[in-house]
């Protein structure tokens, strides 16, 4: 989020919806943090196991790039969506020191799902990515068809949950909560057709840190009992 900041400093001032944001910490404090953060991330990265030393470069190397991204693709979304599905594969060697087929299906899931919800927030700002000439493709698609793409991502993201589930032998408890990811993702998206900036960012915050919530419970749970 750092470096995404320090990336988009001229840009976010321009556009109306982040004009603030660059007002919150000086631009050399922003620098000073994204340092200290890279640094303590990989010296961490070392002292797990050998393959999350090798691998800790890389994953960092990934996340930046996100940011760079906007500039010469439409396809950014899914470069967040890899940047973030890492998350589950870099836990999984963390505890295991080795890659399994469960976390590269969660991973899978996770692309898909984020970059449905970011498809879905950046319909606020396609009049001023179309104007200072970055790649969305919400540009490219128009609001309509990139919420359907939208829809899409979801639904493969939840078919992902549920390939998890099995591929990681879950239970009862792990199925039952996919009703409630379902429900919170239908509620996402009813609140995008309604094309106001309160009701997505409602449905962006409120509904994503459900799903979130809601899996990690259920995997905490179907694993205790």
């Amino acid at each position: 989020m750092l470096f995404n900041r320090l990336c988009d400093w001229s840009l976010d001032q321009m556009n109306p919806r982040t004009s603030s944001r660059h007002l919150l910490i000086p631009k050399s404090a922003a620098w000073m943090m994204l340092v200290l953060t890279a640094a303590g991330f990989l010296v961490a990265s070392t002292s797990i196991n050998r393959l999350t030393g090798l691998l800790g470069p890389v994953a960092l190397a990934i996340v930046l790039f996100y940011s760079l991204t906007k500039r010469f693709t439409s396809a950014t979304h899914f470069f967040l969506g890899f940047a973030l599905a890492i998350a589950p594969a870099g836990a999984w060697i963390a505890q295991t020191g080795r890659l399994d087929l469960p976390p590269v299906i969660l991973g899978a899931g996770v692309i898909c799902w984020v970059a449905g919800f970011d498809l879905i927030y950046a319909t606020q700002d396609i009049e001023f990515d179309r104007r200072a000439g970055l790649h969305s493709l919400v540009v490219r698609l128009g609001i309509d068809r990139s919420l359907q793409l939208a829809q899409w991502l979801h639904f493969l993201m939840f078919c992902a949950l549920v390939g998890f589930g099995w591929v990681a032998k879950l239970g009862t408890i792990y199925f039952a909560a996919m009703t409630l990811i379902a429900a919170a993702l239908v509620y996402e998206h009813l609140g995008a057709r309604k094309r106001d900036l309160a009701a997505i960012n409602r449905a962006f915050f409120q509904s994503n840190a459900f799903v979130s919530v809601v899996f990690v419970a259920a995997v905490a749970a179907d694993l205790w009992f």
